[in-house]
C-alpha cells in the first residue's frame, strides 16, 4: 500500500456513471488535484482502481437509508472495503473534497469523521473504527427550504473544505466524508446517508488522540439513530434551528479549524 501524490490515469480513464447523485471523486491537496475514488471498479473487465477511498457496491450512486442504520453499510457504504492506497496529509493542513457531481434539490449536510486505524489498512475491521466528527456543516440560514451545506458544496464547484486537526497525533486514520440529504426526510426513513471513506497517513508533531481524551467517538453502527431530530426533518416547513446529527464536534479542536453548524437559531 503507497500514499498517492497526483491525479492518475485511472481517474480520467474510469467509464462514467449517469445518475442523479454523486460519489467522492477527488481531493485538492496544494493545488493538485489527487485521485480519491470511483464506483466504476467493478465494471466487467476493470481492475480495481488504485485509489485510497474505500470500494463499495454503490455503483448506483446510492444512499444508505435509515433503515440500515444498525448495518455495517452505515459505516463507509454498501458493502465497503479498504482501498488499497492512501493520502498522505500533514496536520493542520486544509484540502478539498470535490464530488463528481450533486443535484440542486438535494439539500443536507456535510460531515467530516476521523477514526485512528491501529496497524495497516488493509487488516480494518470497520466495524470497529470509533470516529470522532472534525466537521459539522448544515444549516446555514433561511428556511423551506433554507441555505444549506451542500448549496455551499455546489457553489464551490462540488468541492467542501476540511482542515486536519493541527493538534492531531501522527498516524493511520480512516477519513469518513458524508453528505445527508434531506430532501425527503420528513418522511420517516426518508433521509440519504452518501458516507464516502478515504485512507489517511496523517504527519504531524501533535499528541492529541481524541477518542482517549473525552471526544464523543462512536462506531458507525451507532453513529446515527432514525428517530434523531436532523434525520427526521421537515425542510420545507418555516424553522429558525436544527440540529446536526451524530457526534459532536471535537472540544479540543483549534479554534480556527472548528467550524461547526450544529445548532441554529
Amino acid at each position: 500500500m503507497h500514499s498517492v501524490e497526483v491525479l492518475g490515469l485511472l481517474a480520467a480513464t474510469a467509464l462514467p456513471l449517469v445518475s442523479a447523485h454523486g460519489y467522492l471523486e477527488n481531493a485538492i491537496i496544494g493545488g493538485k488535484t489527487v485521485f480519491v475514488g470511483s464506483p466504476n471498479w467493478m465494471y466487467p473487465g476493470q481492475n480495481p482502481a488504485q485509489q485510497p477511498g474505500w470500494y463499495a457496491y454503490n455503483q448506483d450512486d446510492g444512499f444508505v437509508s435509515p433503515s440500515s442504520y444498525q448495518n455495517p453499510d452505515i459505516v463507509c457504504h454498501k458493502n465497503a472495503t479498504p482501498g488499497n492506497s492512501y493520502l498522505t496529509l500533514t496536520a493542520g493542513t486544509t484540502i478539498g473534497l470535490q464530488w463528481n457531481t450533486w443535484p440542486d434539490g438535494h439539500h443536507g449536510d456535510v460531515l467530516n469523521q476521523m477514526a485512528a486505524v491501529s496497524g495497516d489498512f488493509s487488516t480494518i475491521d470497520k466495524t470497529a473504527l470509533n470516529f470522532f466528527a472534525v466537521e459539522l456543516d448544515g444549516w446555514h440560514s433561511g428556511s423551506n427550504p433554507g441555505l444549506w451545506a451542500t448549496d455551499t458544496l455546489i457553489a464551490n464547484n462540488f468541492t467542501g473544505m476540511l482542515t486536519i486537526p493541527a493538534n492531531l497525533a501522527p498516524g493511520n486514520y480512516v477519513l469518513r466524508h458524508e453528505i445527508i440529504s434531506l430532501h425527503a426526510a420528513n418522511n420517516a426513513g426518508g433521509a440519504q446517508n452518501y458516507p464516502m471513506c478515504v485512507n489517511v497517513k496523517v504527519v504531524s508533531s501533535g499528541t492529541a488522540t481524541p477518542c482517549a481524551g473525552g471526544a464523543d467517538c462512536r462506531v458507525g453502527e451507532k453513529l446515527y439513530n432514525a428517530a434523531d431530530p436532523g434525520i427526521n426533518f421537515n425542510l420545507y416547513q418555516s424553522f429558525n434551528s436544527y440540529v446536526t446529527p451524530g457526534p459532536a464536534v471535537w472540544s479540543e479542536l483549534p479554534s480556527a479549524t472548528h467550524r461547526a453548524y450544529r445548532i441554529n437559531s
